[in-house]
């Protein structure tokens, strides 16, 4: 049994998330998903128009920032979400695609403990932009009855 497992070719292990060109390839695989999900897609290209020859640096130098510490991201998400969020309902649903997606993009790229700090953050990141901008659905039940 050990012969055979010495004959196993591990060169496909994953690496772990360590530099800028990693944070590059994670970001550019994982908008190309979210480029091409039913649900993400046209948020990103018929509603925020974005112009992914700008978002994807300005996505390496926040995830640099958010992973290693980097002093490179210089914005706010939350302005820029809130006003998307102006424009189309930033619902549950929304956010939980885009971690499913990242998460999932992680998955397949990486492993070891910065890919899961990655997606540690990523959840937190959604959950916080999920807690200011999703929809209250009870917000209107209680405008109208109070």
């Amino acid at each position: 049994m050990t012969h055979i497992l010495s004959a196993i070719d591990t060169s496909c292990e994953r690496p772990d998330i360590g530099t800028r060109s990693d944070v590059a390839r994670l970001v550019d695989a994982f908008y190309d998903r979210v480029r091409a999900d039913n649900l993400l897609g046209p948020i990103f290209d018929d509603v925020a128009h974005v112009d992914w020859a700008t978002h994807l640096p300005r996505m390496y130098d926040f995830w640099e920032a958010v992973l290693f510490g980097a002093a490179t991201f210089k914005g706010d998400p939350l302005v820029v979400h809130a006003a998307l969020s102006r424009q189309i309902p930033l619902t549950n649903g929304t956010f939980d695609r885009w971690v499913a997606l990242f998460y999932a993009t992680v998955d397949d790229l990486f492993a070891g403990p910065m890919a899961d700090q990655a997606k540690l953050r990523a959840g937190r990141i959604a959950a916080t932009l999920q807690r200011y901008l999703a929809p209250d659905p009870l917000r209107y039940h209680r405008a109208i009855t109070y």
